[in-house]
């Protein structure tokens, strides 16, 4: 019976001590509470921030009185959402055909194809009535649909506009229909999540939100976003239209759903031949996004736009006093029902001080999210007043749809497979290489000083001098052969805790290591791992968690499932933070600065050390920020698994979590090499080792 007892209770104390030694590597900070463990600690701060960047925007929209504040309103938002989604180029010759017709019951229809940019075609329907031209014309943006122009909802509003007097043009979009830019090569099972979708074409790899923020991961470091393709296609469409003899160019329209909702609504605020417009299932406040499901796909994400002051109402205010439809589904779970109606007093209120109230409509159907029969017939109606001048009540009654194979415009069904077509791609390559023969010539005659002002302003890093010293505590301390551990939280001034394990050598002979995992701290924190083997050294060493990683992260960490773990688990802090004006690569930046300077002080009081920096995957791209712009904190700075290059990136359509890597514009002034150079010609020893390619999927997270 002793000896039982005994064996019981050694079991126990083993329990125990298994117990120990997993909590001494994991656990840092408290068990986080209510929004912060929902959402987690980043996100939960951005949202804090958003709030403020609202309460601003409303300031100054109220303080708009009188016509001529809003028209000064208006020219102010158009300029700042056409710079921040990279300008327009110049337009070249759409060279349009006519590839089929096909007839339906009261109307017709034409499958035509051009060019929106050189050898980069769009795939369109046009619907036309059967009476005598010149009819209005009607753009139809698509919605997030695999089938593109093809599916029933859209064939449907198409059909109900033409049989009712005005032509109407469905188009693919990018990533969709016959127009999708990531292809296999081989036939490629599809899958949302853990759902099979049948895709248009068997070579189709991914959902098309997915291609669209892949296309934005290529086109951000280029200071553009998949919105500038979205809307040139959109705008270029509208040339074809207002180019044809049987279209009254001065009566054009546009609607849309979702995805097309978006479109229309960025469409009707940047073009003025838009006369009449009605959106779908988009138009809310963007803080109902935040708050409930998160920031959307790729073109709905526009950098730098709440802290602004441009939020999803401004497309409706820019483009007063022309008529607008707010289209809107009670039960919709996405674009929420609270947030219309709130829009909808903004966009009421603007058009009042216009002086025209009754040009802003809402109609509200009582069902989900979607093109359904109510929002159809309603836009109908809308573009009737105010195209046509007639008062119709349209109803929709039977409209048998056409095949995905009869409303075909390529040959092969994928217009890439085309014989000479261009991918988004492919234009994004081709810009990055003429920005890269003018940041040549720049770093070949421009000094360090002028250089790290240029990068600093495009990084947006502050210096560290104006960052505030972090607070600190100590949480616990743990005892291994020749050395001890302390857990500490670091608070700087933005107020997410970053936890860190300091580990202190009994003899500290050696240098000072602020180690650096994008997997986690933790990862190689166990006893016998890689940073017990610089205690040999007798270096000290602060393994460290900054922003969106490991304990930093959000606790459902789940992947966004519209995404295929393409973009990482962190989209959601990454697109709050690009809305804010800022990149997460900024953000680490900042927090691998003072946690240096901490380090250094902390070991040092009297006379500071410089710090040797050691960064893997995901906290590499921002070390290397950190080290060029503030060099004389680091001896030596050591990073692996970092690509070579964002001209990599942009040019390879399927990348894998590199957007959490990515900073607006940086290629006009600089890439990752420069910042080598930078961080070298100072005397720091700049080391990279295990380059990782753009495809790779790279741990972000503990296993």
């Amino acid at each position: 019976m002793h000896r039982l007892f005994s064996m019981i209770v050694l079991c126990s104390i083993l329990a125990v001590s298994v117990y120990s030694e997993a909590a001494e590597v994991l656990n840092v900070l408290p068990e986080a509470t209510g929004n912060v463990a929902e959402k987690g600690p980043v996100y939960h701060a951005l949202q804090q921030q958003s709030y403020e960047a609202s309460a601003k925007r409303t300031a100054a929209y109220e303080a708009l009185k009188t016509p001529a504040d809003c028209v000064a309103y208006q020219k102010r938002m158009k300029e700042f959402f056409r710079k921040q989604i990279g300008g327009f180029p110049e337009k070249t010759p759409l060279n349009p055909r006519v590839i089929g017709k096909l007839k339906g019951n009261g109307f017709r229809v034409e499958n035509v194809i051009y060019e929106s940019w050189p050898g980069h075609h769009v795939t369109a329907n046009l619907y036309l009535p059967n009476t005598k031209p010149p009819y209005p014309g009607v753009l139809v943006p698509c919605g997030h649909s695999h089938d593109g122009k093809a599916d029933d909802r859209y064939q449907r509003v198409c059909m109900l506009l033409a049989q009712n007097g005005m032509a109407a043009m469905c188009y693919d979009p990018i990533g969709q229909g016959e127009r999708y830019q990531v292809l296999s090569k081989q036939p490629n099972e599809f899958f949302r999540g853990t759902k099979r979708y049948r895709p248009p074409h068997p070579q189709v790899q991914f959902y098309c939100t997915a291609e669209h923020t892949l296309m934005s991961v290529s086109s951000i470091p280029l200071g553009s976003n998949a919105a500038r393709y979205r809307i040139w296609d959109g705008m270029r469409s509208i040339d074809y239209l207002v180019s044809r003899p049987d279209i009254d160019p001065k009566k054009i329209g546009c609607t849309g759903n979702s995805g097309g909702g978006t479109l229309t609504s960025y469409l009707m605020a940047l073009d003025d031949r838009i006369q009449c417009a009605a959106p779908g299932c988009y138009s809310t406040m963007y803080q109902s996004l935040i708050d409930f499901n998160g920031p959307q796909d790729g073109e709905q994400i526009i950098f730098g736009q709440l802290a602004y002051g441009l939020d999803i109402p401004n497309f409706t205010l820019m483009r007063a006093p022309k008529p607008t439809l707010i289209c809107a589904a009670t039960h919709d779970s996405t674009f929420k029902i609270e947030g219309t109606w709130k829009l909808f007093r903004e966009a009421k209120r603007f058009y009042t001080r216009m002086g025209y109230a009754e040009r802003v409509d809402l109609i509200e159907a009582d069902a989900p999210h979607g093109f359904g029969l109510k929002l159809r017939e309603g836009t109908a109606r809308w573009m009737s007043r105010w195209l046509l001048n007639k008062e119709n009540t349209i109803f929709e009654g039977d409209l048998p749809v056409f095949t995905y194979e009869e409303l075909q415009c390529s040959q092969s069904g994928q217009i890439l497979l085309d014989a000479g077509e261009r991918s988004v791609f492919e234009i994004n390559d081709e810009i990055n290489q003429q920005l890269a023969k003018e940041r040549n010539a720049l770093w070949k005659t421009i000094d360090l000083k002028t250089a790290r002002e240029k990068v600093r302003k495009m990084s947006q890093i502050t210096k560290l001098s104006a960052l505030h010293r972090p607070e600190f505590k100590e949480v616990g301390t743990i005892k291994r052969q020749g050395y001890h551990i302390k857990k500490m939280i670091l608070t700087p001034e933005h107020g997410v805790p970053l936890p860190a394990l300091l580990f202190h050598p009994d003899d500290p002979t050696g240098v000072i290591v602020l180690y650096l995992n994008g997997a986690g701290k933790q990862i190689d924190a166990a006893p016998g791992g890689k940073i017990e083997q610089r205690m040999k050294n007798g270096d000290v060493v602060m393994a460290l968690d900054v922003r969106c990683i490991g304990e930093t992260a959000r606790k459902n960490n789940r992947r966004i499932g519209w995404a295929h773990g393409l973009l990482g688990p962190n989209y959601h802090e990454f697109a709050l933070a690009f809305l804010l004006g800022d990149s997460v690569v900024k953000l680490r930046a900042e927090d691998i600065l003072v946690s240096a300077r901490f380090l250094s002080e902390y070991q040092s009081k009297d006379k500071p050390r410089k710090i040797e920096l050691k960064a893997i995957g995901e906290t590499a791209i921002p070390a290397l920020h950190a080290a060029a712009l503030e060099p004389e904190q680091f001896s030596q700075v050591n990073l692996s698994q970092m690509v070579p290059s964002w001209g990599e990136v942009v040019k390879t359509p399927e990348t894998h979590n590199q957007l959490i890597n990515t900073v607006h514009g940086a290629l006009k002034v600089y890439d990752l090499p420069d910042l080598i150079k930078l961080a070298g010609d100072s005397k720091v020893k700049v080391t990279v080792t295990e380059p990782a390619g753009v495809t790779e999927k790279v741990a972000t997270k503990a296993p």
